[in-house]
């Protein structure tokens, strides 16, 4: 318990410093997190921090939206592709059977839907690092994984600074008021797209 309080407070204090490198930091955050590292940060907030304070200079807010993006890509590809070779470290990791054959049936009947979810919204309670190597260990085309994180990060980071750079320091409080009617639009967007793809199914 001590060493993990120990390593614990030493996260805390590697996000601190990341996060005063702006753009960049926010770039080694996202890379970090998504990769699985147990950060104790809200990248969201600090993105929409960055935008707040850069209403005078948008370039920044957009410059550091995009790096959240390259970094979470960087950090989510990295993880598929590990859980893909069948990385020792990632099956030491993984849940117990029981849990783990509950996240495989899910993601068999709702393939990469379960990866957007929890990639474009913060408020949805799903753990993207197991669905994200469900879709590597079950070879799910690369393609496919790439454009579906592409879209869930650019909605999620670029709609913050856009509300960072409209709203300022208001943009957390609308988050919270309408977090969840943020969260049933994103479900509400990956149905579509299951419904286009079992269309789009149908017709071949």
């Amino acid at each position: 318990m001590n060493a993990w309080l120990h390593i614990k407070a030493w996260l805390y204090k590697l996000t601190a410093i990341l996060g005063a490198y702006g753009p960049w930091g926010v770039f080694l955050l996202c890379a970090a997190d998504s990769f699985g590292v147990p950060l104790p940060v809200i990248t969201d907030a600090l993105l929409i921090g960055i935008a707040a304070g850069s209403v005078k200079n948008p370039r920044h807010a957009w410059f550091a939206a995009s790096m959240a993006v390259l970094g979470s890509l960087i950090g989510n590809l990295a993880l598929y592709v590990a859980a893909r070779q069948g990385a020792e470290w990632l099956r030491q990791s993984q849940p117990p059977p029981g849990e783990r054959r509950r996240f495989r049936a899910w993601f068999h009947r709702y393939g990469l839907l379960t990866v957007f979810v929890p990639a474009v919204t913060p408020f949805v309670p799903l753990p993207l690092k197991i669905f994200v190597i469900s879709a590597g260990a079950l070879r799910t085309p690369f393609a496919s994984f790439l454009a579906v994180v592409v879209l869930a990060r650019v909605i999620r980071y670029f709609g913050e600074t856009y509300l960072g750079l409209i709203l300022g320091a208001d943009a957390r409080g609308f988050l919270t008021r309408n977090g969840w009617a943020l969260a049933g639009a994103a479900t509400a967007l990956a149905l579509v797209m299951y419904l286009v793809m079992r269309l789009r199914d149908r017709a071949r």
